[in-house]
């Protein structure tokens, strides 16, 4: 006789749908992101090789400076997604309107520094001389778009808490539009060059965040919350950030040693490894967008004192970070003969590459649990234990990949170093989810 499948468990599917749609516009809106400096390396690359090499080191400077930043987004949405599970919208959005003024004093300090030390800072990167000069004026005026660039990282975490990753999605989209057209236009239009470049991307940044500020606005407006800003709650949005910005610290030494490393390596080695860093950049972004799913689940399940909903939610996540690395892995071996040659056309950067390729294909798995758990326990408002993980992890990764270039040691040897970084992570990550000390429940941690 034969039996009809077993049904899935309500439970499950109610979480599935839970994830599937916070996930997905999720990961549109990340993806978006770096498309802002593509839209302007191919707008000004068409002005010369000097102005070209000028955004690149402007563009690594700033994007260093915003992604340090990120825990406005990451602590915002746990704290504003446990007022949600507690049923009090206005005190969540009276927190996120914390974390917004918090991004723009940072902001503000950023313009400070940036604006007299840009020279420096672009020497300090190694610009040439005829670069330098591109690079100082794209930095001076791109730094100006830095307070409503943290503005929209705090929004974006607001309306993540709020379960809403939808309008973030929809900004990316315009914001992505509006600045190719603006570069366009000012770049050859108005004939600005690459002053017209940053220009265009400040107007654009500034829309993105007046789109964020005029919906949180409305929300505020709806559940009478208040939009002044507050100094007990802007130093406890501090306080809650620092954590994670320890966390995201050690995280970037861990990319700059590898990248070093494969420097010391040879030309080919750095060739290659900067094609699979690429890669794996891009797979992070489909694995952190079930990670921002988590953040805004699991920080609602607590706050509604909830701990068996949040355990359950946190299993089956796991479980969605398990297919996804086996599935990104499979992809990544499978299209190897498609997206390599996109990406050099030499055959001994393509050699050695593809070992090492090897390597991350077969670790991606580990990465999906590492990244659905950094989400989890970041939802949980767990940000201290994160900061000391990724200290550990730093401190195990730095002298195992340090040593890569004097034992002889060649990409793969470095690509292995990571997949071991990441397996460090997934064991300070998955002791911490088997203890349950991160379940605290209430609407503040």
């Amino acid at each position: 006789m034969i039996q009809a499948p077993m049904a899935q468990p309500p439970s499950r599917r109610r979480h599935d749908r839970e994830i599937f749609a916070l996930a997905v516009p999720a990961f549109g809106a990340l993806v978006a992101e770096p498309l802002f400096v593509m839209v302007d390396s191919a707008v000004v690359g068409h002005l010369g090789t000097p102005q070209l090499a000028g955004l690149a080191v402007a563009a690594a400077l700033l994007t260093t400076a915003v992604s340090i930043f990120v825990f406005l987004a990451y602590a915002t949405t746990a704290a504003v997604a446990r007022q949600v599970g507690a049923g009090d919208l206005a005190s969540a959005i009276r927190q996120g309107m914390d974390g917004i003024w918090l991004a723009l004093l940072i902001g503000a300090a950023v313009i400070a520094v940036t604006l007299p030390l840009a020279p420096w800072l672009v020497d300090v990167f190694g610009a040439s001389d005829t670069a330098a000069p591109y690079a100082i004026t794209y930095l001076r005026i791109s730094s100006l778009g830095i307070p409503a660039m943290l503005v929209v990282l705090a929004a974006t975490g607001v309306l993540r808490g709020l379960q809403d990753t939808r309008t973030p999605l929809y900004v990316a989209i315009g914001g992505f539009a509006a600045n190719g057209a603006l570069n366009v236009g000012l770049v050859y239009g108005a004939g600005l060059g690459i002053a017209g470049s940053a220009w265009g991307t400040v107007i654009a940044q500034v829309g993105m965040a007046l789109a964020y500020l005029v919906v949180v606005v409305r929300g505020a407006r709806r559940h009478q919350a208040s939009l002044r800003p507050d100094a007990a709650g802007i130093r406890a949005s501090a306080r809650a950030g620092v954590p994670l910005l320890v966390r995201t610290l050690s995280l970037r030494a861990v990319l700059l040693i590898a990248t070093a490393v494969a420097a010391r390596l040879g030309d080919t080695d750095v060739a290659a490894h900067q094609i699979i860093l690429s890669l794996w950049s891009l797979t992070a972004f489909a694995l952190d967008a079930i990670a921002i799913a988590g953040q805004a689940i699991i920080g609602r399940y607590l706050g509604a004192n909830d701990a068996k909903g949040a355990r359950e939610a946190c299993r089956r996540m796991v479980q969605w970070g398990v297919v996804s690395g086996v599935v990104l892995g499979v992809v990544i071996v499978l299209a190897r003969p498609l997206f390599v040659p996109l990406f050099t056309g030499d055959a001994s950067v393509r050699d050695t590459l593809l070992p090492a390729l090897l390597v991350v294909a077969l670790s991606q798995p580990i990465s999906g649990v590492v990244f659905v758990l950094d989400g989890v326990l970041m939802g949980a408002g767990d940000g201290r234990y994160l900061a000391w993980a990724m200290v550990l992890t730093l401190a195990v990764f730095a002298p195992v990949a340090l040593v890569i270039p004097s034992f002889g040691g060649g990409l793969t040897a470095l690509w292995g170093a990571m997949a071991l970084m990441m397996t460090v992570r997934l064991a300070t990550l998955w002791v911490r989810m088997r203890s349950g000390r991160w379940i605290v429940t209430g609407a503040t941690r």
